[in-house]
């Protein structure tokens, strides 16, 4: 079978278009369909940042395929939205203009993306400055500004989801660890604290660190995982 080359598409004329899975939800359908190709029926998740969305949606497309929750600063709460991340996002949802496009771009940026690594860091020489550049290089694939503003727009569909997620951890009692950085200025740690509204027993751990903790606690992070997957 002959394979074609896709056609390039261009979007606002300056670069390639986004390809369609480009929200928390067309990603949580992918996945799905991986897991089912695979034969994985039954699964703990591991969350964090992007990827909570998708493990919720997942947990809620299937619910009893789920084992255990991990969470590492993977939010699922109001609560932990902070503010001045959050209110340049919740604008751009609103009304993509320039003004608001111009915010978003600017989370691009080698310095945003610095800021990510060692905001909420106690000591920043545990980072290595090669983890910045290498996702800057990432997002800076031509045509990937795109995904990232797309992906910036649909995180506004993931609140409305949270009700059905709360009861959803209400009605299973999944199994459930928080782990987060106390320092992280994007999901903070009010979010990790109001997993107990609707788990009680769930198991929840402030650390020193920042949005990405393994960063800075892979070992220690490591040790609560093993600990909790073992006690399910």
């Amino acid at each position: 079978m002959r394979r074609r080359r896709p056609a390039a598409g261009s979007a606002r004329g300056r670069s390639p278009r986004p390809p369609p899975a480009c929200s928390s939800a067309a990603l949580a359908a992918l996945t799905a369909g991986l897991l089912g190709q695979l034969g994985v029926e039954r699964y703990a998740i591991y969350v964090q940042d992007y990827g909570a969305p998708i493990g919720w949606r997942l947990a809620l497309r299937e619910p009893a395929a789920i084992t255990a929750i991990v969470t590492q600063n993977g939010n699922g709460y109001d609560a932990g939205f902070v503010p001045g991340f959050w209110d340049s996002v919740w604008a751009f949802h609103r009304e993509w203009n320039a003004q608001t496009e111009a915010g978003m771009r600017q989370a691009l940026s080698l310095d945003a993306i610095r800021w990510q690594y060692l905001t909420g860091v106690s000591d920043e020489t545990l980072i290595d400055p090669t983890v910045w550049w290498h996702d800057f290089a990432l997002v800076s694939r031509p045509g990937n500004d795109l995904v990232q503003l797309k992906l910036f727009a649909d995180y506004a569909s993931n609140p409305p989801l949270y009700p059905r997620l709360h009861e959803y951890f209400r009605t299973s009692r999944v199994p459930l660890l928080a782990v987060w950085g106390r320092g992280d200025e994007i999901f903070g740690p009010a979010g990790a604290r109001a997993f107990a509204a609707d788990l009680p027993d769930a198991e929840i751990h402030l650390l020193d660190g920042g949005h990405f903790l393994l960063e800075t606690a892979a070992a220690e992070v490591a040790a609560l995982m093993r600990r909790f997957l073992r006690s399910i």
